[in-house]
């Protein structure tokens, strides 16, 4: 009916031809997921779920898909973004970053970095924060720069079908922000996060309460509401800025008041940044000695705040617990 029969007859024939594959349904299933590819420039797949179905068919899935990638930056150098490879990250139901690059079925052990995926899904995130954030923090800096070297997870707290949350019943949004943005990883929102959207709804069975209605109205009538996104607004902002968060290396600066750096180089790229938790009110100092000079000028991109590194420390004066600082321009 849509007129393209004989051509798509013609790509199988000569997708078939070039990779020598069999004509078995796995492959068919290739050609067809890679056109998205080929067509639009997709430069990544999310895969659900990724123990479901043999690994060597993932790996194959990355070779075509990569290939495909390639030829349309190609025949498209005006809308290439980067030169960033094609990109897969998978969800193994139940993966934990503390057992590194397998994934255990029992029966047998599973490296899926192996097999075309740069980064899981991390389901040990929502126990971890529990404890204290340098706990965190450390472990996460220690496993992505050893096991997990040039791969990586991807760390949640909210799923749509994770029927046990990290604080179901919202009351610590402004924590989960800073769990959820600051440790080391790639960090997923789930929608209403950010807004602290209910997850308790009345009369629901299995996962429907985890997929409530957008708390719209309360982001436009409640104050309290209002705060907490600006806080995530402010967080993911600075995450988004500050590859350094997610991909550099880890450092305790201060235990009390809390400060780490966070250090990205890659090639002539480098990034730093201080970020100060569980700060006092009013007045306050962070050590940055070590990392940021004295005379060196840096940015409270959280307060909106330009200070000046002073005999190792810089001062602010507000009602924050959190700061972020970055080199002021």
């Amino acid at each position: 009916d849509e007129g393209r029969l004989s051509n798509e007859l013609d790509e199988l024939q000569l997708f078939f031809q070039r990779t020598g594959y069999p004509r078995a349904p796995r492959f068919y299933i290739i050609k067809w997921l890679t056109d998205y590819v080929n067509d639009m420039g997709i430069d990544g797949f999310r895969v659900d779920t990724a123990k479901h179905a043999d690994e060597k068919t993932w790996l194959e899935l990355y070779v075509e898909a990569s290939k495909a990638f390639e030829t349309w930056k190609k025949k498209h150098p005006e809308d290439v973004l980067d030169n960033t490879a094609f990109y897969m990250v998978g969800e193994a139901y139940g993966y934990e970053i503390s057992t590194g690059r397998e994934f255990d079925f029992g029966d047998k052990k599973v490296d899926y970095f192996e097999y075309g995926f740069e980064s899981l899904i991390n389901f040990e995130l929502k126990n971890d924060a529990k404890k204290s954030y340098e706990t965190i923090f450390k472990k996460y800096n220690s496993i992505l720069n050893s096991e997990l070297k040039d791969k990586g997870v991807l760390n949640y707290l909210t799923s749509h079908d994770d029927s046990e949350p990290f604080d179901k019943d919202r009351k610590r949004p402004y924590y989960m922000a800073n769990v959820l943005f600051l440790t080391p990883g790639t960090s997923q929102i789930y929608y209403g996060d950010e807004s602290a959207r209910d997850l308790t709804i009345e009369n629901t069975e299995g996962d429907a309460t985890l997929r409530s209605f957008m708390n719209w109205e309360e982001i436009d009538s409640l104050q309290e509401t209002k705060n907490i996104l600006t806080h995530w607004q402010k967080l993911g902002s600075f995450r988004a800025n500050h590859p350094a968060i997610g991909a550099g290396r880890h450092k305790r600066l201060s235990k009390k008041p809390y400060v780490f750096s966070r250090t990205y180089i890659n090639e002539n790229f480098k990034d730093k940044i201080v970020v100060g938790l569980d700060l006092p009110k009013g007045k306050k100092s962070l050590w940055v000695k070590g990392f940021f000079g004295d005379g060196t000028k840096l940015f409270d991109t959280y307060s909106e705040t330009y200070v000046e590194v002073k005999n190792g420390k810089v001062i602010l004066e507000n009602d924050n617990n959190i700061a972020l600082l970055e080199l002021a321009d």
